[in-house]
């Protein structure tokens, strides 16, 4: 009985390693197939500033995880993108974890003619910074951002 126990044991530990590496390869084979990997900002021209000029990275690193730099010019943070579909639209829906806001959330990125847009972004709640493209508290539409390297 100990015996057959411990291949059942043995098996479910082999399945959850190969599901969770089968993942994050899904993961970095779905943001690298889409083309959002690089980094992208409104003006690449310009230094990166906490008001508008952010320059934000998605990267895979060498264990596979997907992850998600912010450049503010004074503050910088890196968090991990937890997953990515592609909806028929072909808008690219994304889940980032933040460690320091303590909270996931999920944002609908658009990739037009080269320009990257944000069409959503919202927590975990459900409560909206951005909307079918537009700023939830202004009304004004998502600038397009372009690759920069």
């Amino acid at each position: 009985m100990t015996g057959c126990l411990s291949r059942w044991i043995a098996a479910a530990l082999l399945w959850v390693a190969l599901a969770s590496a089968a993942r994050a390869e899904t993961l970095a084979a779905t943001v690298e197939q889409w083309g959002l990997l690089g980094s992208w900002a409104v003006d690449c021209a310009v230094r990166p500033d906490r008001d508008k000029r952010a320059l934000l990275t998605y990267e895979i690193r060498k264990d596979g995880r997907v992850m998600y730099g912010r450049n503010f010019g004074d503050a910088r943070d890196e968090s991990e993108v937890v997953s990515a579909t592609v909806n028929a639209e072909g808008l690219l829906n994304v889940m980032v974890f933040f460690p320091s806001l303590h909270q996931t959330r999920e944002f609908g990125l658009l990739l037009k003619d080269g320009s990257l847009r944000a069409i959503y972004n919202r927590s975990e709640r459900g409560e909206y910074t951005i909307r079918d493209g537009k700023y939830v508290a202004t009304g004004a539409p998502t600038p397009a951002q372009q690759r920069c390297d």
